[in-house]
This record gives structure tokens, C-alpha cells and sequence, in this order.
């Protein structure tokens, strides 16, 4: 199998590589993506909230991750539809499967905050 020409910086290198990479991509994520955008603004909101609300460090760290896993969803399924319409634009029936699974997957990430945040705020 060939490897990707992209491939091929190790260490120090590699890892600043990555860095650019990555926040290029969450820079593309926010222009481009409407659900981003309104879920970096929740996230915004209740990370702070989370501080004086939540009784312990555990539960500040549930709290946290819960609102950062739906960031971390939706970029997966920002990733998907974008590999879904580079391939084709055309309606068929496993890319709407595609996008429609994604979409279900940031549903049951965003379900998952107020089981979580209500889980430590009321025991």
C-alpha cells in the first residue's frame, strides 16, 4: 500500500505540523459550519457556568467534557459531510446514511450534557 506524500515529518516537526493542521481545522469548522459555530457559543457559556456550579473536581471535569465532546462530534461529522460531498454532490441513498449518522451521533452528544450536568448537580 502507498503512503499519503503528506507523510514524512517526524518528531518536533511533525508535531508543529500538527498544530497548524489542527487549528486551521477548527478555524474551517467555525466559518464554514453553522452548528460550530452556535455550539462554540454554548460551549462558551456553560464551560464557565461549570466552574461555579459544579461540587467537586470530578464532576467539573464531567461537566467540561461533556460540552467538549459535542465540539469533538460535530467536527467528526463536519468531516464526514465534507468527504461525503467531495465525492459527489449527487443524492444517493449511503450518503444521506452518512450524513444522517453523523448527525445522530452530535444528537446523542448534545442529549448527553444536561444527563451529565444533571447527574452532578443533583446526585
Amino acid at each position: 500500500m502507498e503512503e499519503s506524500p503528506f507523510k514524512g515529518q517526524t518528531g518536533l516537526r511533525r508535531i508543529w505540523n500538527a498544530f497548524h493542521y489542527s487549528r486551521a481545522g477548527l478555524r474551517a469548522a467555525y466559518v464554514a459550519e453553522d452548528a460550530f459555530r452556535q455550539e462554540v457559543l454554548l460551549a462558551a457559556l456553560l464551560i464557565p457556568l461549570a466552574f461555579f456550579l459544579s461540587p467537586n473536581g470530578p464532576g467539573l471535569a464531567l461537566m467540561i467534557g461533556s460540552v467538549l465532546l459535542v465540539l469533538i462530534v460535530e467536527l467528526f461529522n463536519s468531516a464526514i459531510e465534507a468527504a461525503v460531498d467531495r465525492i459527489s454532490l449527487d443524492r444517493h441513498p449511503l450518503a444521506k446514511r452518512a450524513k444522517d449518522i453523523g448527525s445522530a451521533a452530535v444528537l446523542l452528544a448534545l442529549l448527553n450534557v444536561p444527563v451529565i450536568w444533571g447527574c452532578v448537580l443533583f446526585g
